[in-house]
C-alpha cells in the first residue's frame, strides 16, 4: 500500500490507474479505524479495482469546544489494518494540503443538514460537504463508500454531490455493531467500563422506538419513550430521538413509509449517537 501525504503524489498515482481504465473508489475517514471502516473498504474493492482510503482529522467540522485536539489517533495501527485490507493507497495529508495558503472557499449547507446534528453541531455540515467535496477532487474518485451509522451526513453528502453536480456514485454500508448491538466508532475509546455497559442502551431504545412506531404510535410518542429509557438507562442529556423519512430526510409524523430513527445522547463527557432503518 502507498501511503501519500502531498495532492502531487496523490494525482500521479491516480493517473497511473486511470491511464490503464482502472475505476477508483475512495473511503473517507477520520482515522483510527475499526471494523466499521474495514467494511467500507470491503465495500470499496467490490465495487473498483483501486481503492484510496484518506486520513484526516477535519478542523473545519469541529467547534472550538469539541475535541479536535483530542480526537484517537492511531496512524501505525491504521496502515496496519488498511494494508491487511488490501486497500491500495492512504492519502493522509496535513492541513496545509487540505486547505492550503489562500483557501477561501466555504459550503453553507440547508436541506438535510438542518436539525438534529445541525442543530447541535452547527458548524459540522458545512465542514465536513467541504472536506467531501475536496476529497471527491484531489482523488477523483468514481464512488465514495461511507458507513450509514453517520446517516445525517450521508444524506448531507448526497446532497451537495448532487447540487454541486460532482462526478462520483455515494454507496453505504450499514452499520457494523458490537455484539451487544452498540454502534462501532472510534469515540468509543472514549468510554470507560461502567459508561461501555450502560452505552448499549442506545440500540435497545431505538429498537424499543422502531417496534413502537410499526405498532402504530406516533413519532413523538414512540421518540419520548426511547428518550425516557436513554435517562433511565444514565445518560445524562438526550440531545434528540427523531423519526426521519428515508428518502429526503424530512421530519413526518407517523412510520408512513420508510424511515429512519436517529438518536443522539450523552453518557458523561462522551457524546453517542446511532441510528436505525424502520418501516
Amino acid at each position: 500500500m502507498q501511503v501519500v501525504r502531498d495532492a502531487a503524489a496523490l494525482a500521479a498515482a491516480v493517473s497511473s490507474w486511470r491511464a490503464t481504465g482502472e475505476r477508483v473508489a475512495v473511503v473517507p475517514t477520520m482515522g483510527y479505524l475499526h471494523e466499521g471502516h474495514l467494511a467500507l473498504v470491503a465495500r470499496a474493492r467490490e465495487l473498483a479495482p483501486r481503492v484510496i482510503a484518506t486520513i484526516f482529522v477535519n478542523p473545519t467540522q469541529f467547534a472550538p469546544h469539541e475535541d479536535l485536539g483530542r480526537y484517537p489517533r492511531d496512524e501505525a495501527g491504521d496502515i496496519a489494518k488498511l494494508e491487511a485490507a488490501g486497500c491500495d493507497l492512504l492519502f493522509a495529508p496535513s492541513v496545509e494540503v487540505m486547505y492550503p495558503p489562500g483557501f477561501a472557499t466555504r459550503i453553507a449547507m440547508g436541506g438535510p443538514a438542518e436539525g438534529l446534528e445541525g442543530t447541535h453541531r452547527p458548524q459540522m455540515f458545512s465542514g465536513v460537504a467541504l472536506v467531501c467535496s475536496r476529497l471527491f477532487g484531489l482523488t477523483r474518485a468514481d464512488v465514495a463508500v461511507f458507513g450509514e451509522k453517520d446517516w445525517q451526513q450521508v444524506m448531507v453528502v448526497r446532497r451537495a454531490v448532487e447540487d454541486l453536480a460532482l462526478p462520483i456514485a455515494i454507496e453505504t454500508v450499514p452499520t457494523v455493531r458490537a455484539a451487544d448491538g452498540l454502534a462501532l466508532s472510534s469515540r468509543n475509546a472514549y468510554l470507560d467500563p461502567e459508561a461501555r455497559a450502560k452505552a448499549v442502551a442506545m440500540h435497545a431504545a431505538l429498537l424499543h422506538a422502531a417496534e413502537r412506531l410499526k405498532a402504530g404510535a406516533t413519532a413523538a410518542e414512540a421518540c419520548g419513550e426511547a428518550e425516557a429509557q436513554l435517562r433511565a438507562a444514565g445518560f445524562r442529556q438526550v440531545d434528540y430521538v427523531a423519526l426521519r423519512r428515508a428518502a429526503d430526510f424530512a421530519e413526518t409524523e407517523r412510520l408512513d413509509g420508510p424511515g429512519r430513527l436517529l438518536g443522539a445522547a450523552w453518557l458523561g463527557q462522551v457524546r453517542l449517537i446511532d441510528n436505525l432503518p424502520v418501516g
